[in-house]
């Protein structure tokens, strides 16, 4: 990735912010024991999500810090005549890059909410780097097509 400051032109990391919201639904028990709530699960998957992030790395990806600090809020959301409370777990991730294409795992999660980039303010992309990350955004919608197609075959 190659960065534009003024005349020069560095190659350079790119460092942002991400904001990933975990959702949690309350899981009942068989009996009146063993049942969790809604804001129990949205935690245990929100440290489950951090600890698979922190040990399985992703290419080109560098976790520089992990928030856990923020709240966990509550929704109510409807499902033509169904509606529900759930609950989200938010945490916000500190990541460094190589290259634009390699946030795709992560920006494309059903969990993704918000992005920030820290640094450059500006950010020159070769034809090449364009390229591969509009081919690699067509590779992730083509399996996710696919994971569909094989869901409501069955």
């Amino acid at each position: 990735m190659k960065i534009r400051i003024g005349d020069e032109i560095l190659a350079e990391h790119i460092r942002v912010q991400i904001r990933l919201d975990f959702r949690g639904e309350p899981k009942n028990g068989r009996f009146f024991f063993g049942s969790k709530r809604k804001e129990d699960m949205a935690e245990a998957f929100r440290e489950q999500q951090v600890a698979l992030l922190r040990n399985f790395p992703l290419q080109g990806i560098t976790i520089e810090d992990v928030d856990l600090s923020l709240d966990i809020y509550e929704v109510r959301e409807t499902q033509g005549r169904k509606a529900a409370d759930v609950a989200y777990a938010p945490v916000v991730l500190k990541l460094r890059l190589e290259n634009m294409d390699d946030l795709l795992p992560l920006i494309l999660r059903q969990e993704f909410r918000k992005i920030e980039f820290l640094s450059p303010d500006q950010v020159h992309l070769h034809r090449l780097d364009l390229e591969r990350l509009l081919f690699r955004m067509s590779q992730a919608h083509q399996q996710a097509l696919g994971e569909l197609e094989q869901k409501f075959l069955r």
